[in-house]
């Protein structure tokens, strides 16, 4: 299986921007919908302002019973005053219906006296003298003759003659002047917030940009970590193959082809006592280099037995490979476990180094407390090394040392190595506390 490549920091900023201009188009779209759906609305109710206006200020009042009558001498004056003072601007047919629907008037002469039923919007408006307005249908006949005129608003208003007669006004008009109305609330609101929609993108991208290379980083962080962690392992399993094949395994070995030459041979009680002596001697030995080894592949449980027993165990192994160890632990307790551990293990890694590399005859290990941090210190008196070349060194046994030195930094503490050829190697662990 092919490995999964981490996404880079300009990927997760395309994504970004990407999915930020879908959706500011979104946004856009929707902001222009409602914008034109509100200028229309507003249209819409203007329209039936006029005509509220219109019925009241300029029809009703000239509305006298010769007009209701169609009278031709009245209906020419009334014709008059509208073309005069009402059909101007988007306004462009007028009609009066009288309650049975007969069209009292009209300027479109020929619709004057031709009778057609209302609709119950029509009536109900010309009952409660309220207004309504709709899209005309230009497909009923007594809209045959506003075809010309494309598409059309309608608006109802109940008026009242001058004799107190119900009847109804109805105005038409051009409906591209409702949508120029909606072009126009759009031109005004949507470029204001528009604008302040890019401005909040482009400031986005740098806070995006910066987000996505601190995920980067610390992704990168966390992939070295396990590669350390793997690595680590690696070499620790090697480690513990190697110590057994070298060392206890061969020793058990040696031991088998003694007792067995023992047994097959006629020693005397002297040279049989001298054997078993021998063996004895070496089981204690292969017993402690494997106490030694359990303690390294399982370390005692921090958190109930506590640091000081737990570096205890480690000097106790290093003493018995010859190395006088000076144990200074007395404030290794009360330590949170996280801390422990962490402390514990440094000291495992820096102890194995000791005994594998130093060549030390003796070692301090002491911990103390300084503030909310505790300080593991572990000064040996080896032969020592090039410290400015530790890096270079990480297959020579300190590859560990990094990776310990990782897990201290990820938890906030830290890691430092004084050494020096002849001058023996000097090792500062930190963790906080708190």
């Amino acid at each position: 299986m092919s490995p999964v490549r981490s996404p880079s920091t300009a990927g997760l900023l395309a994504r970004f921007t990407i999915a930020g201009v879908v959706v500011l188009a979104a946004l856009a779209g929707l902001i222009a919908y409602l914008a034109r759906e509100a200028g229309t609305a507003q249209a819409t109710q203007s329209a039936v302002q006029t005509t509220s206006f219109t019925a009241r200020g300029v029809v009703e009042p000239r509305l006298d019973a010769a007009v209701v009558d169609r009278d031709p001498a009245a209906l020419t004056a009334f014709d008059t005053a509208i073309r005069r003072y009402v059909l101007q601007g988007s306004l462009v047919r007028v009609k009066v219906w009288a309650p049975d629907g007969t069209i009292v008037y009209s300027d479109a002469s020929a619709l004057i006296g031709e009778r057609y039923p209302l609709s119950a919007q029509e009536a109900e408006a010309l009952r409660v003298q309220g207004s309504v307005s709709e899209v005309s249908d230009l497909t009923r006949p007594e809209n045959r003759l506003e075809t010309s005129f494309g598409k059309l608003l309608e608006v109802y208003v109940g008026i009242r003659a001058a004799d107190g007669r119900p009847l109804l006004l109805e105005a038409y008009y051009r409906y591209d002047a409702v949508t120029q109305a909606g072009q126009a609330a759009w031109a005004r609101f949507a470029p204001p917030s528009l604008g302040a929609l890019v401005v909040l993108e482009v400031v986005q991208v740098p806070f995006a940009w910066s987000l996505a290379r601190r995920v980067r980083r610390q992704q990168r962080e966390r992939e070295r970590l396990l590669q350390h962690a793997v690595d680590a392992s690696d070499a620790e399993r090697r480690r513990i193959a190697r110590d057994l094949h070298d060392g206890i395994v061969q020793d058990l070995s040696g031991l088998t082809f003694s007792l067995d030459a023992a047994r097959l041979g006629t020693p005397d009680e002297t040279e049989r006592a001298a054997v078993i002596a021998d063996a004895a001697g070496r089981l204690r030995t292969s017993v402690g280099a494997l106490r030694s080894l359990l303690v390294d592949i399982y370390p005692p449980n921090l958190a109930e037995e506590g640091l000081g027993p737990a570096l205890a165990e480690l000097a106790g192994g290093l003493e018995r490979t010859g190395v006088a160890v000076d144990l200074d632990a007395d404030d290794a307790d009360g330590l949170p476990p996280a801390a422990s551990a962490l402390l514990f293990r440094t000291a495992q890694e820096v102890l194995r180094n000791v005994v594998t590399h130093s060549s030390a005859r003796a070692v301090l290990v002491r911990v103390t407390r300084a503030d909310s941090s505790a300080i593991l210190v572990i000064d040996d008196d080896g032969r020592g090394f090039d410290g400015d070349r530790l890096t270079e060194q990480a297959r020579d046994g300190h590859f560990g040392l990094r990776a310990v030195g990782d897990l201290l930094a990820e938890a906030g503490g830290g890691l430092s190595v004084r050494a020096a050829p002849g001058r023996g190697t000097r090792v500062e662990a930190e963790v906080p506390v708190s």
